[in-house]
């Protein structure tokens, strides 16, 4: 059975930083695009960052320069590792395989406020 199960999120202050996990289990982890969305309530999940299987990596334009995608192919683990956090950073973020109609893991909430 297919798992992405994803960690690390929180209550962090603006300014302050998080690293979300995403382990991946009963697949095989190199062969595919990796990736992190989010969600807010009333709108659409949108893209945050992908790494594909030969470790390039594209980041949406609002995150550029504050929050950095890897993978660790021996844990099966992706990272998002997010420094300068924001109020509007403030979502659900969603570990992906294999793009948007790709599968999803539950999910993990991110909350920056003072």
């Amino acid at each position: 059975q297919v798992q992405l199960v994803e960690s690390g999120g929180g209550l962090v202050q603006p300014g302050g930083s998080l690293r979300l996990s995403c382990a991946a289990s009963g697949m095989l982890f190199n062969i595919y695009n990796m990736g992190w969305y989010r969600q807010t309530p009333g709108k659409q999940r949108e893209l945050v960052a992908v790494i594909t299987s030969d470790y390039s990596t594209n980041y949406a334009d609002s995150v550029k320069g504050r929050f950095t995608i890897s993978m660790d192919n021996a844990k099966n683990t992706v990272y998002l590792q997010m420094n300068s956090l924001k109020p509007e950073d403030t979502a659900v973020y969603y570990c992906n395989r294999g793009g948007p109609h790709g599968m999803f893991g539950q999910g993990t909430q991110v909350t920056v406020a003072s």
